[in-house]
């Protein structure tokens, strides 16, 4: 039987994973925020104006977690919620109004 991991730490293997995958991505700074400058808040930090929660479960209340999100940004970051089961792939919730932002942001670039 697998032994069972206790949810802070696996917490924070899943906030290093998903750091390492920001670094993949091409964001060098990523890093997990509790382990880099002491910052408090912020599971990992390196996409500036992104305020990332990182969630590594295998049942997810999304709800629950964008309002966390949404609740511990700066005024001005965009809350994700980063996300991933055992066995799968990286996911990205976000409010529909953020995506949009950064869609049109996206799309002015090539009107």
């Amino acid at each position: 039987m697998a032994k069972k991991i206790n949810s802070k730490r696996k917490g924070a293997e899943g906030e290093r994973e998903w750091a390492k995958f920001c670094r993949e991505q091409g964001f060098e700074d990523a890093r997990r925020g509790q382990q880099y400058s002491g910052i408090e808040g912020e599971d990992v930090i390196g996409l500036p104006g992104i305020h990332q929660e990182v969630k590594r479960v295998e049942r997810l209340n999304v709800s629950d977690a964008i309002r966390q999100a949404i609740r511990d940004k700066e005024e001005e970051d965009i809350p994700i919620v980063a996300h991933r089961k055992n066995y799968e792939e990286w996911f990205v919730t976000m409010r529909a109004d953020d995506w949009f932002k950064l869609y049109k942001a996206w799309r002015d670039k090539y009107d």
